[in-house]
């Protein structure tokens, strides 16, 4: 029972009594943003341009590539699942004497 009693009198000593008002410091209240300035509506598009035009696009053959890896794994990622679909189903089958 003495390490009870040690860890009450250590925790007493670092937290406030029960119904003490606890004396937190008060953080500082951060500086008001100013509010953001109004663009018009050429200046917005005008902006959009230039941003367009720092794109760098991919060329025709570049373009064609990544298209054909996109499809090879798209058969790749389907014969994965019919696969591991057959095998469940066997599987399940197995299990509950399904189809046996």
């Amino acid at each position: 029972m003495a390490s009870n009693e040690a860890t009450k009198k250590a925790d007493a000593a670092r937290m406030p009594a029960r119904g003490a008002p606890s004396t937190s410091p008060q953080r500082p209240t951060p500086p008001a943003r100013p509010a953001p300035k109004r663009t018009s509506p050429a200046q917005f598009f005008g902006e959009v341009r230039d941003e367009a035009r720092k794109v760098t696009w991919p060329t025709r053959k570049e373009t064609t590539i990544t298209t054909v890896m996109v499809f090879i794994m798209v058969v790749v990622a389907s014969l994965f699942f019919v696969a591991v679909d057959q095998v469940l189903r066997i599987a399940v089958g197995l299990i509950l004497g399904i189809g046996a």
